[in-house]
């Protein structure tokens, strides 16, 4: 049965090509359409120092927050316009979006409202203690989903999903 709207789960780990160019792949062959998407995770560490921030410290400190959060989401909308790009120049429609907040939660929905068929996710290839510890996206994706998922394996790695 061939797809016809497979979602494509990005992030910035260099498995982040490999999925894309998977998901490209089988669009390509399907001539399905392509839903490019990232997730821009809330960063928790940068607020643990400033657990008690008073008035004026806590305005500065957020104006700090949204002025990253600003600047990190104009990066995520080149990198995501050029990885579309790519898929246009190849004859694939290709549309992107970007959330900030949980991953997994977010390729849900997103996978829901846009009706897809496929996603294509990578896998970082946490096992035991440090999948539980630092959770695992592509896990929670296979188990709440509606649609098939193709889940890309990656190498044994301590960075982020």
């Amino acid at each position: 049965m061939p797809y016809k709207k497979i979602l494509v789960a990005l992030d910035k780990s260099s498995l982040g090509q490999q999925v894309f160019e998977q998901g490209l792949s089988i669009a390509k062959q399907d001539r399905a359409s392509l839903m490019l998407f990232h997730s821009l995770p809330v960063d928790n560490q940068t607020l643990t120092p400033y657990a008690s921030l008073y008035n004026e410290e806590l305005a500065e400190f957020s104006t700090l927050i949204r002025e990253q959060m600003e600047k990190k989401t104009e990066e995520v909308r080149y990198w995501l316009a050029d990885y579309a790009k790519m898929a246009d120049e190849q004859g694939v429609r290709t549309e992107w979006d970007w959330k900030i907040g949980e991953p997994g939660r977010w390729i849900r929905e997103v996978a829901k409202s846009w009706d897809a068929d496929l996603i294509v996710i990578g896998r970082r290839g946490l096992h035991g203690l440090s999948e539980m510890f630092l959770g695992s996206v592509s896990n929670y994706v296979v188990h709440h989903v509606h649609c098939s998922v193709l889940v890309v394996q990656g190498g044994k790695t301590s960075s982020s999903e």
